[in-house]
């Protein structure tokens, strides 16, 4: 079942380890989240063009088959920030 702890030693130096690769993931992470915020204008953007191009040109559904996509169809975007998935 997900979330539950299983029962386990860890070493003085595994203890460590764990707590150093934690703090590096971390700011790892807090990196890659100021870089993707930073591209958010760019972001916006992009999903405009695409978003124009799918109900403009279409994509390519099969082959050489084009679909267009109706303005009705378009997902409305939400008012959160973009997510950095962990």
């Amino acid at each position: 079942m997900y979330g539950t702890k299983i029962p386990h030693k860890v070493s003085k130096d595994g203890a460590k380890w764990l707590k150093r690769e934690i703090a590096v993931q971390v700011a790892l992470y807090k990196r890659i989240v100021k870089s993707m915020d930073a591209l958010s204008v760019v972001r916006d953007k992009w999903y405009s063009e695409f978003l124009e191009r799918i109900q403009v040109r279409g994509f390519n559904a099969d082959g050489d088959v084009r679909v267009k996509i109706k303005p009705t169809d378009i997902p409305v975007k939400p008012k959160r920030k973009d997510k950095v998935v962990w």
